[in-house]
């Protein structure tokens, strides 16, 4: 089964997340910024990243930015997640190396699925 980061501030939504996904059978890691997510990048290797836009220490696109250039790290898969949804918003986060845009709030459902879609499971 896949290996999952979420890189996620707030707890809530982190463990919506996170259990949403366990329960579909998914090895689910978290980190409550950017930073943190980027040294369990550096030491792991995931096949998904789950990222929030705007976090501290380290915004989801610089997040992006910092992983794209780790060894390794051409097979992963990045999703942002925003609640800024403005084309702009999305534009950039795809610019900057994210295979999929979710704007907040969304359904767990629907997350599950694209996240099935992205891993082809």
């Amino acid at each position: 089964m896949s290996r999952i980061l979420v890189a996620e501030d707030e707890a809530v939504l982190r463990m919506l997340i996170t259990d949403s996904l366990e329960d579909e059978g998914y090895e689910i890691d978290s980190a409550v910024d950017g930073r943190e997510a980027f040294d369990m990048m550096e030491a792991g290797q995931y096949d998904l990243l789950i990222v929030d836009h705007m976090m501290p220490r380290m915004t989801g696109l610089e997040l992006i930015n910092a992983v794209k250039d780790l060894p390794g790290r051409e097979q992963l898969q990045i999703m942002m997640l925003s609640a800024k949804s403005q084309v702009t918003d999305r534009e950039k986060a795809m610019a900057a190396g994210a295979d999929v845009f979710l704007s907040k709030p969304f359904s767990p459902i629907e997350l599950v699925r694209i996240v099935g879609e992205m891993l082809h499971e």
